[in-house]
């Protein structure tokens, strides 16, 4: 049976005219999937009306709580003690959100109580996917 921890918070989205909007986010972790966690959005905050979720590794948020962290489409850094920004990169632009550092931290250490760092493998799917892929061969 999979464990699922969601941690409701609030993020501050940083306009390209540097003002902030408050909006809510969900952070979520599953053991289903021990190596990532997920920033959940509701359908009001997003572009396209539609629910959003984010989802990248969960390594990447313990480093990028310390110092800058990530070149893809997710890059986390701190901004001093109290905030961490988070970065989302896609194809329609960049959204930058800040995040209470203390409540990313809080989430992340619970995440370990679920899937100890370290401890995270892999689930067989990706092996049967590559298995079918190759026509039954590996």
């Amino acid at each position: 049976m999979h464990v699922t921890l969601q941690q409701p918070t609030g993020a501050r989205l940083i306009t390209a005219t540097d003002q902030e909007l408050a909006i809510p986010a969900t952070l979520r972790y599953t053991s289903a999937d021990p190596p990532a966690v997920h920033i959940d959005f509701p359908p009001h905050v997003t572009v396209d009306g539609e629910a959003t979720t984010w989802t990248f590794a969960r390594v990447l948020l313990g480093e990028g709580l310390r110092a800058p962290a990530g070149i893809g489409n997710v890059r986390v850094r701190p901004a001093g003690s109290a905030h961490t920004y988070v970065e989302f990169h896609a194809s329609q632009g960049m959204a930058v959100l800040r995040f209470a550092t203390p409540d990313l931290t809080r989430f992340l250490a619970r995440t370990y109580t679920i899937v100890a760092a370290g401890e995270e493998t892999v689930s067989a799917e990706p092996d049967h996917g590559l298995v079918a892929l190759f026509g039954g061969r590996l």
